[in-house]
């Protein structure tokens, strides 16, 4: 599972692409693990105070799980490094120029980025632009 580590490249053959999903981010109770494996989540993320789940609205919705905005995911189709020095940077500062927040989420092939579901159409835009014109 290496991957590439070279910005440059990462850049240049970082694919974004857009889902259609409607995303959201929920919390559940440490202990409830058997809710975790019936929300389906797209990821999970153990803190002290529960585990926030990553879940599509619909599974929220049917579950009664408190959430508070809808995102899309942007996926940046390139085997990226887990060691790769400066990706997250450079998406962070592409959408920061374009007031666009971004929840990234480092995965072991790729990184995928969530963004308010308002804002997704033109942060695609924006980061397909970054690929144009290269780092």
């Amino acid at each position: 599972m290496s991957g590439e580590k070279n910005l440059e490249k990462l850049i240049a053959s970082m694919a974004p692409s857009l889902s259609d999903v409607a995303y959201v981010f929920g919390l559940v109770a440490t202990s409830d693990y058997e809710q975790v494996a019936l929300l389906q989540p797209k990821g999970t993320f153990h803190e002290k105070e529960g585990v926030t789940v990553i879940l599509e609205k619909e599974k929220a919705d049917e579950y009664n799980i408190a959430y508070s905005g809808v995102f899309q995911c942007i996926t940046l189709n390139v085997h990226s490094s887990l060691d790769a020095v400066g990706l997250t940077a450079v998406v962070a500062t592409t959408l920061t120029n374009s007031n666009i927040s971004a929840n990234v989420i480092a995965a072991c092939y790729h990184d995928h980025i969530f963004i308010k579901s308002h804002d997704a159409d033109k942060a695609l835009i924006a980061l397909n632009e970054l690929v144009e014109k290269g780092f």
